[in-house]
């Protein structure tokens, strides 16, 4: 249920102004007020050969789209990658910085984050190693003599984090008892990014089939198999895949959160896999023998033990062989790093591998991340920059409270229980209030391949650590410096790192239609995911239950239905469209998010008012605002991947069909009955 942008890691600028938000001018003191006007809606970006009411995105992005082309190391090229650019620098001066005080103490914030980077950038010894780091693993298995040493390897590799074979497992919120932690288990086993890889059969998808086979051949050969035993692996492991992919539910099937609770006593679970004693099992796993368990898909881990009995041993260890060398190329010598990256660029279209400390800076942002976000917070982040986000925060749940109260679809009795949840949400902003110190674990500057495994295994034991204690809601699902925002269902709350409160969603010195159709939007959207298709399942204390009265669910779903019906019409590349039950919780999300952010923009001194900013209205530059968020291009490839897999729709799509529900687009741009992006007033969606 994140914002999702894309796999991008981001950093804000510095923000120095104190800010308390109020209806007039939206927190900003005097002397922003007093700061000449910049531009923030640039007309060179925008084409004015395109009418707004053809196709608003290209009106209010096309002259940029013309004159940027996506670099090669990227697969898509926009307002975020831009973002993103420019935190890579600010994370990369940190990790920089530190890893050159080689005197940091042992331990210290400065020792772990530098040391990690420093390893990483040792490019000498890691080609020196070439794949001496996974011989043993291969070895281990090499020594498998029946199905017992399988499933042992798969209970070892999960212990030490070297993989997760033939299905998933986790230790959880149970959500419906979201202040207990469960153990829990999921379909899994595959490589391909989702099952319709392995079961299409047209001519993109046979393209990354065949990409992925020559993958497994060539990694194979790397560790010394001849030609004719690589080709025979490919042919074992896509087999096992191929079945292990037919068993998956969709993930449209997944996004139903009750049909993917499944709660099985532990050893009644046991009866349904007889190969896989969960009984025996979970001890090794750490986890103890709990009365019970989750199982997202009982009928896939049916099939998966089944499986177990059918595949011959020899096969079983070519396929954990494969998941240790996947698993570890990109942490190899060169060989297989551009194996592995050849194979990707097939499935994403990306050109040329970005460079080496962008992609050591990413690592350790995602592996250390609440300490290197100590440090960036400390030297990028302001307690004004919070305050104003307290203040906006604030402002649009009172907004959104009033929407629910004016609904005219919806019975008082689900109107009280909705502002009840509503109310009860917990807001998260900036960075945690209580760091994560990875206790125990410790960074080596000379052992690249080695830290990995040691902070996997830390996570690892960290997870299966949590079950038996309280729920801890203190905890951050994204570290600092991301550009990104989330809902979590299970603990009804909204999320906002520091990363994202920088223009083009926010700027102390713009006027509140920018930043209310930037950020304002942001924190409708997140407030509106806890009333989605999902999150409305799940009621004030996060519990997944019942709260609707029959006849407002059924006013929802028919509402919703229509939202699916507009996404899918939308064509993407050649015949492809956007899946709109796929897509159906972020569309939700950008309609009511949008409409929120505009009725607290009115609210302002400024949205109040008529006074034109560089030739455009108060309205106008809040809805460009928002257009020039999804401001971006993206490869073939991405797209195809992002249709599949991304619960989120193509940003074309993200700017313009929330706008066509909204009259006060209409009204903005003079849209009139016969324009491309007309819809009639008794067609157009109102939700939330």
């Amino acid at each position: 249920m994140k914002y999702n942008f894309g796999n991008w890691m981001l950093a804000a600028a510095a923000l120095c102004l104190s800010a308390n938000v109020q209806a007039g001018d939206g927190g900003k003191n005097k002397k922003a007020k007093a700061d000449p006007p910049k531009k923030f809606i640039d007309p060179a970006n925008m084409d004015k050969s395109v009418k707004p009411s053809d196709n608003f995105f290209e009106y209010a992005n096309g002259g940029w789209l013309k004159a940027n082309e996506i670099p090669a190391k990227e697969t898509r090229w926009g307002s975020f990658n831009i973002l993103n650019d420019d935190n890579k620098k600010k994370l990369q001066g940190i990790v920089t910085e530190v890893s050159a005080k080689t005197n940091a103490p042992k331990g210290s914030i400065e020792q772990r984050v530098g040391d990690l980077y420093a390893s990483g950038m040792d490019t000498m010894a890691i080609e020196k190693r070439s794949y001496t780091p996974i011989q043993a693993d291969l070895q281990r298995i090499d020594a498998i003599q029946n199905l017992d040493g399988v499933i042992n390897e798969i209970v070892f590799e999960r212990v030490n984090a070297l993989g997760s074979p033939l299905f998933s497992f986790g230790v959880r919120q149970d959500s419906k008892n979201p202040t207990k932690y469960i153990v829990g288990f999921g379909q899994g086993g595959t490589s391909l990014p989702d099952r319709d890889y392995y079961l299409k059969s047209d001519a993109r998808t046979k393209r990354i089939q065949d990409a992925y086979k020559q993958y497994i051949v060539d990694l194979f050969t790397l560790t010394g198999s001849n030609a004719e035993t690589a080709a025979k692996n490919a042919a074992t492991i896509w087999g096992i895949e191929s079945k292990l992919a037919e068993a998956q539910m969709t993930r449209v099937a997944m996004r139903d959160p009750n049909k993917t609770y499944n709660k099985f006593a532990t050893p009644a679970l046991a009866k349904t896999t007889p190969h896989l004693n969960w009984v025996e099992i979970l001890p090794k796993l750490k986890v103890g023998t709990p009365d019970s368990v989750l199982v997202s898909s009982p009928s896939f881990l049916t099939t998966a033990d089944g499986l177990l009995a059918s595949v011959p041993v020899e096969d079983w260890k070519t396929y954990l062989k494969w998941g240790i060398l996947r698993g570890s190329a990109g942490s190899l010598s060169s060989p297989f790093v551009k194996s592995q990256f050849k194979f990707s660029s097939v499935l994403s279209g990306q050109q040329v591998q970005a460079p080496r400390y962008e992609r050591m800076t990413g690592l350790v942002d995602g592996s250390l991340g609440e300490l290197l976000g100590q440090l960036y917070v400390a030297k990028y982040f302001t307690p004004a920059a919070k305050a104003y986000m307290v203040g906006l925060v604030n402002n649009l749940k009172v907004t959104l409270g009033e929407r629910i109260q004016r609904l005219d679809w919806m019975t008082a009795d689900t109107k009280a229980r909705a502002m009840k949840k509503l109310n009860a949400f917990t807001v998260k902003i900036g960075y945690t209030d209580k760091w994560e110190t990875y206790n125990g674990l410790s960074i080596d500057r000379n052992d690249y391949f080695g830290n990995l495994r040691r902070i996997n295994v830390w996570s690892y034991n960290d997870m299966v650590s949590r079950l038996g204690k309280p729920v801890d809601k203190t905890e951050w699902g994204m570290t600092p410096p991301t550009v990104n925002a989330y809902y979590s269902p299970v603990n009804n709350e909204i999320v906002f790192p520091a990363g994202i409160l920088q223009f083009p969603f926010f700027d102390f010195k713009a006027d509140d239609a920018i930043n209310y159709g930037g950020i304002g939007a942001v924190i409708g959207h997140e407030m509106t995911h806890g009333f989605d298709d999902q999150g409305r399942q799940y009621d004030a204390d996060g519990t997944l239950r019942d709260w609707w009265k029959k006849e407002d669910a059924d006013k929802f779903k028919s509402r919703a239905d229509l939202v699916v019906n507009q996404y899918n019409a939308f064509t993407v590349l050649d015949t492809v469209h956007v899946n709109g039950k796929l897509t159906l919780g972020e569309n939700l999300a950008d309609l009511g998010g949008l409409s929120v952010a505009y009725d607290a923009f009115k609210k302002t001194k400024q949205g109040k008012s008529n006074t034109k900013i560089d030739g455009f209205t108060p309205d106008q530059r809040f809805f460009l605002s928002w257009a020039q968020v999804w401001r971006g291009k993206k490869r073939p490839e991405a797209s195809m991947q992002q249709i599949m897999t991304d619960p989120h729709s193509p940003e074309q799509f993200r700017t313009n069909a929330p706008i066509t529900n909204m009259d006060a687009w209409y009204k903005a741009f003079n849209i009139q009955p016969g324009n491309k992006m007309y819809k009639k007033p008794e067609e157009r969606i109102k939700i939330w």
